[in-house]
């Protein structure tokens, strides 16, 4: 007797449905793990810090061949135009370390609880977190946000513009990248999202 007949079903209409429900609920475990994921990103935030992870998670999972779809909107349509110009503001993240890059290892790796009274105050301040940011991310190999975008773009990661924050801000399509693959709206995304394994907010 083979294994498959030891298993079959003994007779009776209750031992019938118990064989099937267990052949059943194998069936779709094996299935479930030979399904290859999805993942959507919602991008919300266009600021420098904010715009690597959702690039590299996308990347990544690209990479692992999940296809991937990420909808860009309010801030975070800014990371879809040609000209990125990214900016970093310690004020209002109290989680951010603020090290200088400059000058012998000792100093380099102070960390400075700067308040948000001088952040706010101090003229320029945003422009030199910017630049001390970008520094660090060069020294440390990091590579910008527009490599990362075009890594994406490369695996075939799908990009949505929100086209209700396009309008809102007033600009025109030859702003962004030609890599755009459709504007669209809340209703449009929540279609994909639910036909998503993974869905995630950034």
């Amino acid at each position: 007797m083979t294994a498959e007949e030891q298993r079959s079903p003994a007779a009776g209409p209750q031992a019938m449905d118990q064989w099937f429900e267990e052949r059943f609920a194998t069936a779709i475990a094996e299935w479930e793990a030979k399904r290859t994921p999805s993942l959507t990103i919602m991008v919300t935030k266009g600021s420098l810090d904010w715009a690597y992870p959702p690039f590299i998670v996308a990347a990544t999972a690209a990479a692992m061949e999940w296809p991937v779809t990420m909808f860009f909107t309010f801030y975070g349509l800014t990371l879809l135009k040609k000209q990125l110009d990214l900016k970093l503001s310690g004020l209002g993240n109290p989680a951010m370390p603020m090290k200088i890059p400059y000058g012998p290892p000792w100093l380099r790796g102070v960390e400075w609880p700067i308040p948000n009274l001088v952040m706010a105050g101090v003229p320029g301040f945003e422009r030199l977190a910017t630049g001390m940011m970008k520094k660090t991310l060069k020294e440390k190999g990091v590579v910008p946000v527009a490599e990362l975008r075009t890594l994406c773009v490369e695996n075939d990661v799908r990009m949505i513009g929100c086209q209700m924050t396009r309008d809102l801000f007033g600009w025109d399509t030859d702003q962004f990248i030609p890599e755009v693959s459709e504007w669209a709206g809340a209703a449009s995304y929540l279609e994909i999202m639910r036909q998503s394994r993974i869905n995630l907010y950034m």
